[in-house]
């Protein structure tokens, strides 16, 4: 397991520090070629959720129910093998493992509040409404000769 630079922001200052992401790498699949079959460019990155101490409380009680169906024994495995390069690879892993936590740990949308429709906009709608039943009323084609 090797290991990337520099902790992965997630939100704000909260981050998760290298110590407590583990890498892998293996040889991508998909069709052959010179280099592909020499090189582990594909990359697995893993982050044990339900053990983290990096996390604040709250979103890790929300992450670890949002992200219930990905987990893996409390742990967040993301993989990346569309580049060549096994360092972009790992690039990419990062960030889709960032926006997955920062997305998953967000604070809920504040509940809509139900208000009425203004009378005045409804009777605006209804006005139109009667205005194009009158204009299509007018091509029946009953007076045309």
């Amino acid at each position: 397991m090797g290991h990337m630079s520099g902790p992965i922001l997630i939100r704000g200052s909260v981050s998760i520090p290298e110590a407590e992401l583990m890498w892998r790498f293996s040889r991508s699949s998909g069709p052959g070629g010179q280099h592909v079959n020499t090189s582990d460019s594909q990359v697995e990155l893993r982050f044990d959720l339900a053990n983290t101490e990096s996390l604040p409380p709250v979103w890790k009680e929300r992450a670890l129910e949002r992200l219930a169906s990905r987990l893996t024994g409390g742990v967040l495995s993301v993989r990346a093998s569309e580049h060549r390069s096994q360092w972009r690879n790992r690039e990419t892993a990062a960030a889709r493992l960032s926006s997955l936590l920062a997305e998953a740990t967000a604070p809920p949308p504040k509940a809509r509040r139900a208000t009425r429709v203004p009378r005045g906009i409804n009777e605006r709608r209804l006005q139109h409404k009667k205005h194009r039943a009158e204009t299509k009323r007018g091509r029946t084609g009953k007076d045309w000769g």
